[in-house]
């Protein structure tokens, strides 16, 4: 009786079993044919139920697993591709799906085991045959960045990962390191952009939070980084490069604010040092640098240290050729030092970038400078400065007009007197120009003083002398020994 009663379970349970594989299999016909409609989510349901009365049925996961990498979701399509060779070790698709997931991923070393283990079992399979060269050219450009890396050949890395991504398109190993490369390039909105997809997939990614970090600091924005810094520490608290940016963070920020403090406070000399202590925080932190250059650059200035200031402006241009305040900070130093045509070359990069009235007429007066520069220079001819007064004016012809006199050099050699006598044209000159107030208004404000009819080559400097000390027989040079002279008036 017993007998028959196990005979009948059996019985029962067999036929429940061939129930449960047709339902299985009608089930996978279902989601095959979603699946060839491309209608993923529907593939994957039915495939499913086809796993729950079939469990033990390697093909089903294969097929969700297929499935699943369609819909880009590789970490879990690995998950049943493992299962499917699990079940049965002889299931080339299901290798060669691992393999896929794992390549996907970018661990192209578990691929390569993936794919080898498809060739042992089918070796003239041409998907992997190309697969395992896929796998093997993704594990040479990893090493070919690892090493590009460390000698800061940020181009080149960027160029690896992207050819690695082509085969390992949800590895965000390689997303993170070519963001992280795009943001030591400059490229801070490429570099953002990467950062932000891997954490809409995953918040709490600490790589992803450092590169934004990373990004908004190199981009001068210290406060915003740090806190994306303390946020991937707190993901990672052993995350290295997280926690030398902070510190470097934070410290340029409080000697830059120092710095800042003092300069406003008047104590130059403090500034300076702590500008230049901040400069030698991180050499990486370009736009920052930038910033601090120009900042002690206006420092030198302040202490009229001109060809330094120039210098640091100089550095700051070098590191960001934007940088508008760094040319006209620049700018006005080579006004400063007599250096026309370097000032208004940088006024006329400011204007091309940006045409406001402020910056055309800084770089008119650069021009009007220039032009007054490649003409003579009346106040130094006569040894004034530019807001000398009438009597100082006077004063200083008197001086240099009776030193250039050519009856004071008269026993000097022909070459001596030609030379004097130049001068002594060029005092009258200027004593002409800058004691008439309508034509020093003129020649200040760098108009042709032709314009008003005026040679000022047919002029007499003899007449200007004379009118000046009196008239003929007003005055004369006598001889009081071999080469000395004194003054008789009449």
């Amino acid at each position: 009786m017993l007998v028959g009663l196990a005979r009948a379970v059996m019985e029962k349970t067999g036929k429940g079993d061939r129930l449960n594989k047709r339902e299985a299999e009608s089930f996978k016909e279902q989601g095959n044919a979603y699946y060839a409609k491309k209608d993923y989510n529907e593939a994957y349901n039915y495939y499913t139920k086809a796993i729950d009365m079939c469990p033990k049925n390697a093909s089903y996961y294969g097929n969700r697993a297929a499935t699943l990498m369609m819909l880009g979701k590789f970490r879990e399509a690995l998950g049943d591709a493992q299962q499917s060779v699990r079940l049965d070790d002889s299931f080339v698709r299901g290798h060669l799906r691992e393999g896929k997931c794992h390549l996907s991923l970018g661990n192209a070393m578990a691929a390569c085991r993936s794919f080898q283990r498809a060739l042992e079992l089918d070796h003239k399979n041409a998907q992997a045959q190309q697969e395992f060269k896929n796998a093997n050219a993704v594990i040479e450009y990893e090493k070919i960045a690892e090493t590009d890396f460390e000698k800061r050949d940020f181009r080149k890395v960027v160029f690896c990962m992207d050819r690695a991504l082509e085969y390992a398109p949800a590895c965000h190993r390689f997303k993170i390191l070519k963001a992280e490369c795009l943001a030591m390039l400059g490229r801070y909105p490429e570099a953002q952009s990467v950062a932000s997809d891997i954490l809409r997939m995953d918040s709490t990614n600490a790589d992803a939070l450092y590169v934004r970090g990373l990004c908004l600091y190199y981009e001068d924005c210290i406060e915003k980084a740090v806190q994306f810094f303390v946020q991937a520490l707190r993901m990672a608290p052993d995350h290295e490069k997280a926690c030398v940016a902070c510190r470097n963070a934070k410290a340029l920020k409080a000697k830059k604010e120092d710095g800042n403090k003092a300069f406003k406070e008047g104590n130059y000399k403090l500034a300076y040092e702590l500008y230049t202590e901040a400069l030698g925080i991180d050499p990486n932190n370009i736009k920052t640098n930038a910033k601090l250059y120009c900042n002690r650059g206006t420092v030198n200035s302040k202490l009229r240290k001109l060809d330094d200031a120039i210098e640091d402006c100089t550095n700051a241009v070098k590191l960001d050729d934007t940088y508008i305040k760094a040319y006209l900070r620049r700018a006005q130093c080579y006004l400063d030092t007599e250096q026309y045509e370097e000032a208004v070359r940088d006024y006329e990069k400011v204007y091309q970038t940006e045409k406001t009235k402020e910056h055309k007429q800084l770089l008119k007066n650069a021009q009007l400078e220039l032009k007054k520069s490649k003409r003579k220079d009346y106040y130094k001819i006569l040894g004034v400065d530019k807001n000398a007064s009438e009597d100082e004016i006077k004063k200083a012809y008197r001086k240099r007009a009776l030193m250039h006199h050519p009856d004071r050099h008269s026993g000097a050699s022909a070459e001596v007197q030609k030379e004097e006598e130049k001068k002594f044209k060029e005092v009258g000159e200027a004593f002409t120009i800058l004691s008439d107030p309508k034509k020093k208004t003129r020649y200040d404000s760098g108009q042709d003083l032709d314009e008003e009819g005026m040679n000022m080559g047919d002029f007499d400097a003899n007449n200007i002398f004379k009118a000046f000390f009196g008239g003929p027989g007003g005055f004369s040079f006598e001889a009081s020994g071999p080469g000395n002279f004194f003054f008789q008036f009449g």
